[in-house]
């Protein structure tokens, strides 16, 4: 579980080890204190090619095979006020360049790493999940072209692996949250209609389903909702609530 410290990664990570499974949750702060027992934190800044490796040998080494990878970590959201002014709306032309890098070097680069080095042991056994966290930007404009062209790049990299995986049994899916309650968006929440909001667990729970599933190659290289699929595998919000799926005309 990568960019798994706060916020939707969180929740996932925290559903999985819900569910039984034994989670390795990475990222550049890892707070062990709040972390449930069957996590595994681990610091890793995923813009550092030997920081994974390393990673990665670990987690091998101690599991002795990953069955499930959720790719998480981004980047991209920092600095979004500089000298006072909010850049993140502004077109692609006014954009501060660093935003593109940080989005595939820390976002769709890294994706591309972890799947690379999970692979080989999913390949070995013959079956893995590979889900990629990617959102509607990929299909719409939301907020700006940095956005759109990383989280387009990400679906397309969901497409490709499915088929190259496909011989071997091993599905790869983009998973799209709704407006999740994450500490940002709560820091916010007297500014937004979070009636049809959900938790960040409820993105876990749509990854557990998945990873019960023994027909989950039907979704391999598609794009799927949270909320789709809580109707689907029958589960709701841990309030209880059924969020409604989201349609582009909706975002």
């Amino acid at each position: 579980m990568t960019g798994a410290t706060r916020g939707v990664g969180r929740g996932i990570a925290r559903q999985l080890a819900l569910h039984g499974a034994r989670v390795y949750a990475t990222g550049r702060s890892v707070d062990h204190q709040h972390l449930e027992k069957q996590i595994v934190g681990i610091r890793c800044d995923h813009r550092v090619d030997a920081d994974v490796e390393t990673t990665f040998n670990l987690i091998v080494r101690e599991a002795g095979a990953i069955d499930i990878l959720v790719n998480n970590v981004w980047g991209g959201y920092e600095r979004m006020v500089e000298n006072g002014i909010f850049t993140w709306p502004k077109p692609f032309w006014e954009q501060p360049l660093w935003r593109w890098d940080a989005m595939f070097d820390a976002g769709v680069r890294a994706h591309y790493q972890a799947s690379q080095l999970a692979a080989p042991t999913m390949i070995a056994r013959r079956r893995g999940l590979i889900v990629n966290i990617s959102f509607w930007a990929a299909q719409k404009h939301i907020g700006n072209v940095a956005y759109g062209v990383s989280k387009a790049a990400t679906d397309k990299m969901t497409a490709d692996m499915a088929t190259e995986l496909k011989p071997y049994d091993i599905a790869v899916v983009s998973l799209y949250p709704g407006l999740v309650r994450t500490e940002k968006v709560m820091e916010a929440a007297q500014y937004l209609d979070l009636s049809n909001s959900e938790s960040p667990e409820f993105i876990g729970q749509a990854v557990a389903a998945l990873a019960c599933d023994p027909d989950v190659l039907r979704h391999s290289g598609n794009v799927l909702l949270a909320a789709a699929l809580a109707r689907e595998y029958g589960f709701t919000d841990i309030d209880g609530k059924s969020p409604m799926p989201l349609r582009l005309e909706d975002v």
